[in-house]
């Protein structure tokens, strides 16, 4: 097989991954059993977990993810670490003639993220945030039924991870993992998706720290007021502070509301109710390693493009700003 696509790529595509963490080992996975691609390298952060990851997969180590970005034998890189690394990985790759698929955030600071963009467009490269909430079965139940509920006007999505012990990893690092709605970048996503631009928003947050960059719980609470009048929360915690879990997205409108958690929903109009279906999450990342592989070599479209994604992060800018000022700040964009 040698298909050209619109990029000049042929297949197959050959890949570096950054990360070897378990949506690095996903990722890998998927390439290995599509024939359009071709797995090369890898970097890590750790030496021993790069090694093992590379004997695992049979594949090449990089020593560090500048060194793998600027290899001649790569078409495609795809960014698995952390948070903190995503935009200067992905810039570093653009500029080095790759494509680029990082998960989200695409960067933790959006002006960082629009330079990521304005490198792909000037090198005619893609780039992709994943965001594989939007090909969930939860996400596409809602939209199918959200019609059924009339005009909308509030919009609620929990989550609470009680973890005891809180783990001593990155996702407890303020300065890799970043503030918490740009590390779980995706409760925001929904909305925005859903619901379309921002005008507003507040935000209240606190953190168990344990040392300087590190904590054992975090509690963020947003407000969201959009352009059509749409009022919505966002909750977001995780840690040693919390006994239960809890995922429920809930969505009020004038003829009815909606709740969801991941594995079941529920249309509530007046005494009547009726159960929804949700489809599993299970093989998203492999069904957006897919796509990415499709859109490359045959055109197909992909489900988002990163301005939509590099939108939703200025939002949680503002909210980062919102949380440290007290204040309401207005979303210009």
């Amino acid at each position: 097989m040698n298909t050209t696509s619109r990029f000049s790529v042929t297949s197959p595509i050959r890949v570096g991954i950054v990360g070897t963490g378990f949506t690095a080992k996903l990722r890998a996975q998927a390439l290995a059993t599509d024939e359009r691609s071709q797995l090369v390298t890898v970097a890590g952060h750790r030496p021993e977990s790069t090694e093992a990851f590379s004997e695992q997969f049979q594949i090449q180590q990089s020593v560090s993810w500048r060194k793998l970005v600027e290899r001649d034998d790569l078409d495609l890189v795809i960014v698995c670490t952390v948070n903190r690394d995503h935009g200067a990985i992905a810039r570093a790759a653009l500029e080095n003639g790759k494509h680029v698929v990082v998960e989200y955030p695409l960067a933790l600071d959006a002006s960082e993220a629009e330079r990521a963009i304005a490198i792909a467009q000037q090198q005619q490269k893609l780039l992709h945030v994943e965001h594989i909430e939007l090909l969930g079965g939860l996400h596409q139940a809602v939209k199918e039924y959200l019609p059924a509920i009339g005009k909308v006007f509030y919009a609620r999505y929990i989550t609470i991870a009680p973890q005891r012990p809180a783990p001593q990893k990155w996702t407890y690092q303020h300065s890799l993992f970043g503030f918490p709605f740009v590390g779980a970048l995706s409760r925001l996503h929904r909305f925005t998706d859903l619901f379309g631009e921002v005008a507003s928003v507040t935000c209240q947050n606190q953190f168990w720290d344990t040392e300087p960059d590190f904590y054992k719980a975090c509690l963020c609470s947003a407000q969201l007021r959009f352009a059509n009048g749409i009022l919505a929360e966002s909750v977001y915690g995780k840690g040693e502070t919390f006994w239960e879990s809890e995922n429920t997205f809930t969505i009020y409108g004038e003829a009815g509301k909606l709740i969801f958690t991941p594995e079941s929903g529920q249309l509530i109009q007046g005494e009547n109710s009726q159960n929804i279906e949700v489809g599993t999450r299970r093989g998203l990342f492999v069904k957006d390693t897919t796509m990415v592989l499709d859109y490359l070599i045959e055109g197909v479209p992909l489900y988002l493009n990163s301005t939509a994604s590099l939108y939703t992060l200025k939002v949680a800018n503002a909210l980062k700003k919102a949380a440290e000022t007290e204040k309401s700040i207005a979303i210009n964009d």
